[in-house]
């Protein structure tokens, strides 16, 4: 079988590129097509066949401006020859040309975020370098109706969708009239697993891009009024505006090995997950390091977080509602041992198991 496995960007370490690094390993001959590369941020293809569009030539720090141009790219690219296509999207990988007898498969995390789920946050804050929000909220409103209708016959091209969650199964649904199965994304558990005699823990921990939706500023906010420390670790757009509201129990890492991660997940008395995430692949590492998630009652969390069993939910995204769920967090003995167990079923070998089965049942 001719494989082919196309995703919408690689240029840096994520849970989408994680998922595409898996995909590589079932099928280690199939080339990879994607719009643009940067192989000294993600070290992981460096044995496979990455094949980029033109966009490769442009910096790849101009992602956030190409989504024009790389629906061009992408439904201009002919995989007809291919047998089984795969792609890995989020956004425009999915709207490439494939033929009469060509099974293509989308592994979809959700529909496209700054034209339907994520609409009025892009919006508000594209977060777009040297002051050029305003040229971005310019490009979304003259191309943001023809993009979208583009976006939702792209939707329809693959013969089948897989999604990652629930929440992102019910987004497909609604904005692309698609159905879909749920294959859950891999993780690392076996990198995170408990150590026979495992550090004792203190605070709270959280981690990830310092951007608007990630709302670390409740977690921050939160920690400040209790005066419970928190590490947070991770960089983005938002870190100098995140420090200048942070108090003195507030540690900020930005240079964190992945050694370093995994300690500081197992010290922690508890992981704090306060946005609306199509999964969270950094939350399911926190369980499978025993450690409980304080997670926002929204998104891929509820497939996840079982209330009082390895973590607690908050209801509304303010401080007080995520006050009260660390609160209740910090005064509840959890089984450390049963949270790391609760993160097995997300493991990279149960993914490529029912990937491949999945293949099988579609392309028989």
């Amino acid at each position: 079988m001719k494989v082919a496995i196309v995703c919408d960007w690689l240029l840096g370490i994520g849970g989408s590129e994680r998922v595409v690094l898996n995909l590589h390993q079932l099928f280690p001959d199939a080339p990879i097509y994607t719009s643009q590369y940067n192989r000294e941020s993600i070290p992981w293809f460096d044995d496979a066949d990455v094949r980029t569009t033109w966009l490769q030539k442009l910096p790849p720090s101009l992602k956030k401006f190409l989504p024009l141009f790389r629906a061009y790219a992408f439904s201009r690219l002919d995989l007809s020859e291919y047998d089984l296509v795969i792609s890995s999207c989020s956004a425009e990988a999915k709207g490439v040309k494939t033929g009469p007898n060509t099974v293509h498969i989308c592994y979809c995390y959700a529909p496209t975020h700054y034209y339907w789920t994520r609409q009025e946050e892009y919006h508000k804050n594209p977060g777009f370098p040297f002051g050029l929000n305003w040229l971005a909220r310019l490009g979304l409103r003259i191309f943001e109706a023809p993009l979208k209708r583009w976006d939702k016959h792209a939707a329809n091209q693959p013969d089948y969708i897989v999604t990652i969650s629930t929440y992102s199964q019910a987004n497909i649904k609604k904005h692309y009239n698609r159905d879909s199965i749920i294959i859950y994304p891999p993780v690392d558990v076996d990198r995170f697993k408990l150590k026979a005699n495992p550090p004792s823990r203190h605070g709270l921990v959280i981690a990830g891009r310092q951007s608007p939706y990630k709302r670390i500023d409740l977690a921050i906010r939160a920690c400040d009024k209790l005066r419970v420390p928190l590490i947070v670790i991770g960089n983005g757009p938002d870190h100098r505006k995140l420090e200048k509201i942070s108090g003195r129990t507030i540690t900020f890492l930005t240079g964190v090995n992945d050694l370093s991660i995994v300690e500081h997940f197992q010290s922690s008395l508890g992981f704090i997950f306060p946005n609306a995430d199509d999964f969270g692949i950094v939350a399911v590492e926190a369980l499978a390091a025993g450690t409980p998630v304080i997670a926002y009652k929204k998104g891929g969390a509820l497939d996840y977080i079982e209330e009082g069993k390895n973590g607690v939910f908050f209801e509304r995204q303010t401080v007080s509602s995520l006050t009260k769920a660390i609160e209740t967090a910090l005064n509840k003995k959890f089984d450390y041992q049963k949270i790391e167990d609760s993160a097995l079923r997300f493991s990279a070998e149960k993914f490529k198991k029912e990937i491949k089965r999945y293949i099988e049942e579609v392309g028989s």
